[in-house]
């Protein structure tokens, strides 16, 4: 087979024109299908009563106030200014708050309007905070409050101070180390609350120990069955602690436990919501995901070793990685607890002086793999703050890559050469043929028929992706098994080398790889289940060098499902569950084979470190059939059957204060 992977290959022009006119098309038929869809939606408009019901309005109005007369100029003036009013008042606000957020802002985080109706809706009001101080739970643990303070602005210590003394639940404590603040507002602060509520202890420390030797003297003061961890200049939400207890209610066996969190911006709004995903090891080596607030009981702390020494800006990091190591169970609490506030300190720190907490930030993922016996290094991540762990593998084990086909040589002669370009050696591919007619496709298996490690095996039943992927994984020798469609092409070499890296560590059942359209936005960043009704792509549309949703579109992390289009996984793995469900003839089939792994207690992982072209809508086709619709509903309605506590419990990898009809991470409404 020729290989045209150099400019100096005979062909290579004309393979490069072939390919981008493959792209191209691939990126036509993709807006044909969104026009498809907006006609669609068009036409159920015009259908609608509301449709009808303007129809009749616009009638009676060009009636009553006929076009080109007096009547409809003043109707046309007093209209215009009435709906000029809230854009004016809007405008002062805006005015008010400072400059718009810019467009990158907008793409990564939750609009601060959008935000504000979020708060409004969802939060305990007046009326619920007053219910929960009477209420009375079966246990009543009490909970140390960890604060380390140095130096902290005096409105900032004072509102810390104020938002654990405002907490409906009334069993805590509030442990104070002062590292010796040169300013003169810190003491009399501490001092007077204290003397103003019996549950607040200080501690003031002869010199400033930095923040672990502060954090560990605040420690020393609990008496507390649990810990939380929080900072000297930031605030808990009024129900924190009320939440917080009602979950140790649900869940007693629970030992180490997180909340969501957002900012206080320099005006005093809160903004830059953090909802996160459930426990999720692979993310937590890429960033700190777990951060504010954390809470963890006190044996498991004191167990744990405390605070380190050595990692100052990190310690927090490091502790978290520790205690989840031996915690018993992980809780993620999905509310808003923790209120990190921006400030003109931070800000600068965050410029430059708290490089040194990155790096200690990398020494704790790099202790964290030592302690696990897992073997790799720890680097930069592409953004500041986050980490990239590269898994060392001391041999190559065989990879079998799955690939079905019916014709299409082009394509599939494409998806064959950007595998010879691949870093990982030792791999095979199968090849499942399915009813071909063309005789140029015959003629290039002929010619990979002459390479050892290419077989082409046929397929002579009705077409059905899971007994075709099942059928030719019998018939694999890999180690691993790679489930890849016809109509991907690799991009970086080292793509499969990470993935397989991912798939051997132990635990990970299933790694999916970051896909794009022709035209180089989001394809596949990992699949929400439920979304859609049954489950659907996060981030699709975004533009390739996204940042995403709290960093996901650059960071390893955990989901619930990956797309068959590029899913790897160990054969004793995809064995132990029983391969893929045939009942999925079309639809869906990954996305159950990816909850059978979750079920039986693996983890499935993406990574944006294994990039490919994925021209599904060439080859995908459209339910435009009768045949094809009934297929499909049946698929639908099996998923259901099947899943159906997986999709009332919620995708754990997905908040459930995220919207399921769009792939954006926008807030439900209500």
């Amino acid at each position: 087979m020729a290989n045209l992977a150099h400019p100096a290959d005979p062909g290579w022009d004309l393979a490069v024109a072939r390919r981008r006119i493959e792209q191209l098309e691939a990126a036509i038929m993709r807006r044909t299908e969104l026009l498809e869809q907006k006609q669609a939606e068009l036409a159920a408009i015009k259908g609608s009563k509301a449709f009808r019901a303007a129809s009749f309005a616009n009638k009676l109005l060009d009636r009553l106030f006929p076009l080109h007369t007096r009547r409809r100029t003043v109707l046309k003036s007093v209209t215009r200014r009435v709906t000029r009013l809230p854009a004016k008042l809007w405008s002062r606000r805006k005015a008010k708050d400072g400059p718009p957020p810019d467009e990158r802002y907008l793409s990564e985080c939750t609009p601060p309007d959008e935000y504000r109706r979020w708060i409004a809706r969802h939060e305990p009001d007046t009326a619920a905070l007053q219910r929960q101080r009477s209420h009375r739970f079966a246990r009543s643990p009490k909970i140390s409050i960890v604060v380390p303070v140095y130096n902290p602005p005096a409105a900032f210590l004072e509102a810390m101070i104020a938002s654990v003394r405002n907490q409906t639940y009334p069993n805590w404590e509030l442990c104070l180390a002062d590292g010796a603040s040169p300013a003169e507002h810190v003491r009399p602060i501490l001092e007077r609350a204290a003397a103003a509520d019996s549950r607040v202890k200080v501690a003031y420390l002869p010199t400033n120990a930095g923040i672990v030797g502060n954090s560990i003297a605040a420690a020393d003061l609990a008496t507390g069955d649990f810990l939380a961890l929080l900072d000297h200049d930031d605030t808990l939400a009024p129900f924190a602690l009320h939440t917080i207890v009602s979950t140790i209610n649900e869940a007693p066996e629970a030992d180490f436990l997180y909340s969501d969190e957002d900012k206080i911006d320099t005006h005093g709004d809160r903004v830059e919501p953090n909802f996160k995903p459930e426990w999720s090891p692979e993310t937590l080596r890429s960033r700190n995901y777990i951060c504010h607030l954390t809470i963890l009981t006190r044996d498991l702390f004191r167990r744990v070793g405390e605070f380190r020494p050595g990692f100052d800006g990190s310690q927090d990091y490091d502790l978290v990685l520790r205690a989840t190591e031996q915690a018993r169970r992980i809780v993620h609490i999905p509310h808003v607890l923790y209120h990190w506030r921006m400030h003109a300190q931070s800000t600068a720190a965050n410029k430059g002086s708290k490089n040194y907490a990155y790096e200690a930030g990398k020494r704790a993922v790099e202790e964290h793999l030592g302690r696990v016996g897992i073997d790799g290094s720890v680097h930069d991540g592409p953004i500041l703050g986050t980490y990239q762990v590269v898994y060392h593998l001391r041999t190559q084990p065989l990879v079998s890559v799955i690939i079905p086909n019916k014709d299409q040589p082009a394509m599939l002669a494409r998806c064959i050469e950007s595998l010879s370009r691949s870093s990982y050696a030792n791999f095979e591919v199968v090849i499942v043929e399915n009813g071909s007619q063309l005789p140029e496709t015959h003629a290039y298996y002929a010619e990979l028929r002459k390479q050892p490690h290419i077989r082409i095996v046929e397929w002579t039943k009705p077409f059905n992706y899971a007994a075709v992927n099942n059928f030719a994984a019998s018939q694999a020798r890999g180690d691993f098994l790679l489930f890849l469609n016809n109509d991907t092409e690799a991009i970086n070499p080292d793509w499969l080398e990470t993935m397989v890296k991912l798939a051997a560590q132990p635990g990970v059942g299933a790694v999916g790889a970051k896909l794009y359209y022709a035209d180089d936005t989001i394809q596949h960043a990992g699949i929400v289940v439920g979304m859609g009704g049954v489950a659907g792509h996060s981030h699709l549309f975004y533009p390739r060098h996204a940042q995403g949703y709290m960093q996901r579109l650059r960071i390893t992390q955990n989901v619930a499902a990956v797309t068959g289009a590029c899913l790897l996984m160990p054969r004793a793995v995809f064995e132990r569950v029983g391969g893929f469900d045939e009942g999925f003839v079309l639809a869906f089939n990954d996305v159950d084979l990816c909850l059978s792994v979750l079920k039986a207690g693996y983890r499935v992982v993406w990574t944006p470190d294994a990039e490919l072209y994925h021209l599904e809508s060439k080859t995908r086709g459209y339910e435009d059939t009768a045949e094809k619709q009934a297929r499909f509903k049946r698929e639908y309605d099996l998923f259901h059957l099947k899943w159906s506590a997986v999709l009332k419990a919620g995708d754990p990898y997905y908040s459930p204060h995220f919207r399921l009809d769009r792939p954006d991470f926008a807030l439900k409404a209500a």
